[in-house]
């Protein structure tokens, strides 16, 4: 089997991951208050997330404890609308009991948080998720706990047999190493050998019993707290339960040898990359060398399994970032046409707004789903990355150009799609080379997204006009229009 059939049935490389925050994506027609006692604050579903104040009495900020009331059986309620935007991947934040509504407090990795269900609801999501031909995949919170956490509270005990997953010191603000110093996040002990066996090493573990039940991967959050070491361990165990198991993690470095040790990274390197160029902070040519330097030096393999985000709950959506729309577009042309898994952050697709934590994680806006030319275009975007192949799992290969230029090839040159875009605020004429030997002279270009460009192929070269802010997504014409064809030996 060769490279390219060997990635295309993979399903990891490429995909369309669509992300959800169980509490925020739909609400359920019927709601029970009493999932949420106080300190738990249930809000109506237009309300939007503000940020609160400390609440020392249960270590908590009061936002982190607002909650809208979505479930997994709502979700499911929805799972059409997910497979209709054509995604390959339902990714959900952390859905493990636990205190707030983030729920990267864990109190008890093995049970569904009363507010979103049962184990048997997310059976249920799994099987219909598999059903609609689409794989799902969970958030790991695996490098600390809640303070409510049954492993934390019986480690209180000088003689729990919990006492060693943590890093207890006096010497410490609050007696115990917590995650990012936050008052409610103690952190594991991962070193601990009882620790690895809990999470992801025993056949009982955390990681294994999930991916039992049928989930298809996890997504690690803060993987860069965990290290390389004890995330190729991880990875390696989860692989043994199941081959093909995705395993990407949090990781905000620079990825090339983070992916050594996992699947794949969620790419802020390429985000920023990519937001820096639109708002024109660095150049095209600079930012077609970092790019490169990137992919050449992790490889193209784990690049194409990592996920390409824009925004997401940590971040201020897209609409924050770049108010301008047209600097939205180009900006998410490249997330769907560069190397890499396409990361779409919940209600996205329909131009939400929202800016830092908490704002960026309002409610979904069903209302804004007709004639709405935000999510026409996302859907645009979604199509050409599933339906041309070289996008999902094809090569890279850089153009050196006054405007920000690139190729995906696969072992078919009819699967060849360049991709030229001007970002700066002048039209651009330039000369190219596009290095593929397999090009033949005059080849004619069948355009599929963008300008429609005049241009006359030879010897490897072309001369193009790009009008400012604009781009253009071209493949060649390879099918004989009559009987010659110079594509018939390539």
């Amino acid at each position: 089997m060769n490279t390219f059939k060997k990635r295309v049935e993979d399903w990891r490389n490429g995909a369309v991951v669509y992300q959800v925050i169980v509490d925020r994506f739909n609400p359920p027609k019927q709601l029970d208050s009493n999932l949420y006692p106080y300190p738990k604050n249930l809000k109506a579903w237009n309300d939007l997330p503000k940020a609160g104040v400390f609440l020392p009495n249960v270590k908590y900020w009061s936002h982190e404890l607002d909650f809208w009331g979505g479930n997994l059986k709502s979700l499911l309620e929805k799972i059409d609308y997910i497979k209709q935007l054509n995604i390959d991947v339902l990714y959900l934040n952390p859905i493990v009991d636990s205190l707030s509504n983030h729920k990267y407090d864990a109190t008890d990795y093995l049970k569904i948080s009363s507010e979103y269900g049962t184990k048997e609801d997310l059976i249920n999501l799994i099987q219909a998720t598999h059903q609609h031909g689409m794989n799902i995949m969970l958030d790991g919170v695996f490098n600390h706990v809640g303070v409510q956490s049954f492993l934390f509270q019986s480690a209180q005990d000088p003689n729990s047999p919990y006492r060693q997953f943590f890093d207890f010191n006096p010497n410490y603000p609050e007696g115990v190493r917590l995650w990012a110093d936050a008052k409610s996040l103690p952190e594991l002990n991962l070193e601990n050998q009882a620790v690895k066996d809990y999470i992801y090493q025993d056949e009982n573990s955390v990681i294994k019993t999930y991916l039992k039940d049928g989930i298809d991967g996890w997504r690690l959050d803060v993987a860069f707290d965990i290290g390389f070491d004890i995330l190729k361990s991880l990875t390696d165990e989860a692989h043994r339960i199941k081959e093909d198991a995705m395993i990407v993690g949090e990781i905000w470095n620079y990825p090339e040898r983070w992916l050594k040790s996992i699947d794949g990274v969620m790419n802020f390197t390429f985000r920023e990359i990519i937001l820096r160029l639109i708002r024109g902070e660095i150049t095209p040519a600079k930012a077609s060398k970092m790019l490169l330097d990137v992919i050449e030096s992790s490889g193209i393999e784990p690049i194409l399994k990592s996920w390409l985000l824009l925004d997401n709950h940590d971040v201020p959506r897209l609409t924050y970032q770049l108010p301008d729309e047209q600097m939205r577009k180009l900006a998410q042309v490249l997330q769907f046409t560069l190397p890499g898994s396409p990361n779409l952050y919940y209600g996205s697709e329909l131009g939400m707004q929202g800016g830092y934590d908490p704002e960026n994680r309002a409610p979904m806006r069903w209302d804004l789903i007709s004639n709405n030319p935000t999510l026409v275009w996302v859907q645009s975007l979604i199509q050409l990355h599933q339906k041309e192949i070289a996008l999902k799992v094809g090569d890279y290969i850089a153009i050196d150009s006054e405007c920000f230029g690139f190729m995906r090839v696969t072992d078919h040159i009819e699967d060849s799609v360049i991709i030229l875009m001007n970002p700066t605020l002048h039209s651009i004429t330039d000369t190219i080379l596009l290095k593929d030997s397999r090009l033949m002279n005059f080849t004619k270009f069948d355009f599929l997204m963008g300008e429609r460009l005049e241009m006359t192929f030879l010897a490897g070269l072309v001369k193009f006009e790009l009008p400012p802010m604009s781009f253009s997504i071209f493949k060649p014409h390879t099918k004989a229009d009559r009987s010659y064809t110079p594509y018939k030996r390539v």
